[in-house]
């Protein structure tokens, strides 16, 4: 059984990506070919890249978890039109944990995460993780009550389910190449 992770764009006081990958999860949970769960980058206590000997526990367990997924679904927020610092920090703490896996993405923003998407899919090459085409992109505006509650469209439902299908398929034939 594939197992994929949706990994938690942000570590931020306040966020909103738990509310986000929850329905994620509640959606993908309905199949039957793969396991999800929920991964939080604020469970590792990453410190930043290059301030550190690299020894600290949670490291090794970040690239722990990282190898035992076969895929990712990132949720992703825009801030100044790119990903967050916490997430782009936790990509660089690993290299081959990531290597010949799927990805997709939801991301969420004044313009639905739509630039810190194609900012994410850039740096996921480098680090040979294939991202899927279809991406379903949240409003701040229409999405979430005063920008803090979540509360989806009924049209997302299509696009995240076509975005699932796309990554669990991908994933499953990477998973041939690791």
């Amino acid at each position: 059984m594939l197992k994929i992770g949706i990994v938690l764009g942000s570590t931020r006081q306040g966020r909103v990506s738990p509310q986000v990958a929850e329905w994620v999860k509640g959606i993908a949970d309905k199949r039957t070919d793969a396991e999800f769960e929920i991964v939080d980058i604020a469970d590792y206590n990453l410190p930043f890249l290059g301030t550190t000997d690299g020894t600290e526990p949670g490291i090794a367990a970040w690239n722990e978890k990282l190898a035992s997924l076969d895929g990712f679904v990132f949720v992703v927020q825009e801030y100044n039109h790119s990903i967050t610092g916490a997430l782009k920090n936790a990509i660089d703490f690993a290299r081959e944990a990531w290597y010949n896996k799927a990805a997709g993405i939801v991301s969420y923003g004044s313009t639905g995460g739509a630039r810190a998407a194609e900012h994410l899919r850039g740096i996921l090459g480098e680090v040979k993780v294939a991202d899927v085409r279809t991406h379903p992109t949240l409003s701040l505006f229409t999405d979430f009550e005063n920008m803090s509650e979540f509360k989806p469209q009924d049209l997302h439902l299509d696009n995240v389910n076509a975005m699932l299908e796309e990554v669990v398929a991908w994933s499953g034939a990477l998973k041939t190449l690791r």
